[in-house]
């Protein structure tokens, strides 16, 4: 039976701000999410595990950000939209159809419309800095600004009473950096101006220009003036119920705003000539704005719709309360992070039933118990008004999972529960987890890097470095049959498996910086298997079987056969008497 996607990322790339820097955290991620799966996450710490999760639910750090890519979560409850369409809602339709009417005219003139911006950017780019000149400039100016940062943080650290001068050479250095700085700024715009009294002086040019942007503005004036064809107008109110659909589940204030947003991404599509007939292309229109809801039908009382529900897109708070606990629900690693030290268990349960649920006090305080009950929390009702700290580190990590689940979501997200746990709490607290998603049926994405916990609670097996998936498969796939060299170096070091009177393997070298571009494999300096190809080309994703696909060159037809590593050889066997498998 085919699997159902619930959660489709698709060339993911997420990217930090970090002291006037750009950090790529996430590099090209493409993944399916099955529903009722549990799959595991894996790598070295900042290989962008839980970098990679939080997008799920958009709880980057704030200088964090969805560069590019897709995260399209498959919820019906999610997807599924209606509005109310009385006489003043079928007012607004019909206004926002009339706009949509005047912008129509435009696409009759998108042909001249894209001649006259080619020309303009001709005659732009005459007139400044080329492209390489700008991305050779950036680059310096990016450099110097990450060098005065530095070079201002080693200067908090210094003491002025004792390092005199230590101070004032990094004072020096400085004042040096912002000259070199503001210099590169001001030969930059005088080289502009240069360009452009350059441009201007070319008289030739100029009149060319002048006449053959004359006649273009006059022949598209024309072109526009010339009235809409009966299928325009149709169209414009099937997408002005759209943008009323979509809009339609915000109050008033918000709601004028978007009206307005999405009018002018509409107009801009319209005068570029875009087919707004063709579903992908209106949905990246109305994207800049808010995700669109496609309209299926309507009655007399209601539109209805449906959406593609992109979460790296989610902009109001609105969209996101629906989202957070409610369809995606983390596990952190520390429980007292998440537990609030003076509210009792009770009330931080019961707080979050009756934001995401329509039930009384009553009936919240009844679900609670319930559910502490489930996670194994003996003599629920009297434990139920007790702090956080009269529960020991499991109950606590059990009381969060409690959490994590009263609103039964989709999918559950546990980033390492069981790093800050002993080893007899870590397998309750695993086989805990599995037991609760027989009975509520979501899907587990475990962030973990301890192949132990992997081979006891995952279905799949996604493999990170650097930001990139390097190894996706099933269990057995990835245990069993490893084909990355990066797979077979994390499964080498596993200090089960090491022998008596034998040194444990470790990884040399340390990840490659995400401040620059990796040229290449990302893998390469640290793998003893490297080819000369990887230090040139990064190798593409190739497919070992139906489930089961690595990111290495090795796999290449062409690639010299390399054996895996004998101390993962016949790994079933080790794996069963490590594990207990």
């Amino acid at each position: 039976m085919e699997k159902k996607v619930l959660l489709s990322v698709q060339d993911l790339v997420v990217k930090f701000k970090v002291r006037g820097r750009s950090l790529t955290a996430i590099r090209g991620i493409s993944l399916d999410i099955y529903e009722n799966e549990s799959i595991a996450i894996v790598g070295e710490s900042g290989s962008g595990k839980s970098v990679f999760t939080k997008t799920f639910a958009n709880m980057l750090d704030s200088n964090g950000y969805v560069d590019s890519g897709r995260i399209i979560f498959s919820d019906e409850s999610l997807a599924d939209f209606t509005v109310a369409l009385g006489d003043s809602q079928r007012r607004k339709i019909q206004q926002i159809a009339g706009r949509l009417n005047e912008f129509s005219k435009l696409e009759n003139g998108a042909e001249v419309y894209k001649k006259m911006k080619c020309l303009e950017s001709e005659a732009q780019k005459r007139a400044s800095l080329s492209d390489e000149e700008e991305q050779a400039l950036e680059q310096e100016l990016e450099e110097l600004k990450y060098q005065r940062a530095e070079t201002f943080n080693l200067k908090q650290t210094i003491d002025p009473k004792k390092e005199r001068e230590r101070l004032r050479q990094t004072s020096a250095k400085l004042s040096e950096l912002d000259r070199q700085i503001a210099q590169r700024k001001k030969e930059a715009k005088e080289l502009a101006k240069a360009r452009c009294a350059e441009a201007k002086r070319d008289t030739a040019y100029q009149q060319a220009y002048d006449k053959e942007m004359a006649q273009l503005k006059q022949q598209y004036a024309s072109l526009c003036a010339a009235p809409i064809t009966q299928a325009q107008k149709d169209r414009n109110l099937e997408i002005a119920k759209e943008v009323y659909l979509s809009v339609g589940r915000y109050d008033y204030i918000t709601r004028h705003k978007l009206v307005i947003k999405l009018q002018s991404c509409l107009k801009e599509a319209m005068r570029q000539g875009l087919d707004l007939n063709d579903d992908t292309v209106r949905n990246d229109v109305f994207a800049p704005a808010i995700y669109r809801v496609k309209l299926l039908d309507e009655t007399a009382g209601q539109l209805h719709g449906k959406c593609i529900f992109d979460l790296a897109n989610v902009k109001y708070a609105k969209d996101l309360a629906q989202i957070r606990g409610k369809r995606i629900a983390t596990v952190f690693q520390d429980p007292m992070t998440s537990l609030n030290p003076i509210i009792t268990i009770g009330e931080q349960i019961t707080s979050i039933i009756l934001k995401h649920q329509d039930c009384s006090e009553t009936e919240a305080r009844i679900r609670a118990i319930e559910l502490m009950k489930k996670v194994g929390i003996p003599n629920a009702e009297n434990r139920f008004d007790d702090y956080p700290f009269q529960y020991s580190g499991g109950m606590r990590q059990r009381i969060v999972i409690a959490i994590a689940l009263s609103c039964q979501p989709k999918i559950l997200i546990c980033d390492e529960p069981t790093t800050a746990l002993d080893v007899t709490i870590q397998a309750q607290i695993l086989k805990l987890i599995k037991d609760l998603q027989k009975e509520f049926g979501y899907t587990i994405v475990f962030i973990t890097h301890d192949l132990g916990v992997v081979a006891n609670i995952a279905d799949r097996v996604a493999v990170l470095y650097a930001g990139q998936i390097v190894e996706l498969g099933t269990v057995e796939d990835v245990f069993y049959d490893p084909r990355h060299p990066y797979t077979w170096a994390m499964l080498s070091s596993l200090p089960q498996l090491a022998q008596r009177n034998t040194t444990l393997y470790s990884i040399t070298g340390t990840p490659p910086s995400l401040y620059n571009t990796i040229v290449g494999d990302p893998f390469a300096p640290r793998n003893p298997y490297c080819l000369k190809i990887d230090t040139l080309m990064d190798p593409p994703m190739f497919q070992v079987s139906e489930t089961h696909f690595a990111k290495t060159w090795l796999l290449d037809p062409r690639a010299p056969k390399v054996e895996k590593p004998e101390a993962i050889q016949n790994l079933h066997e080790k794996l069963l008497e490590a594990f207990n498998i």
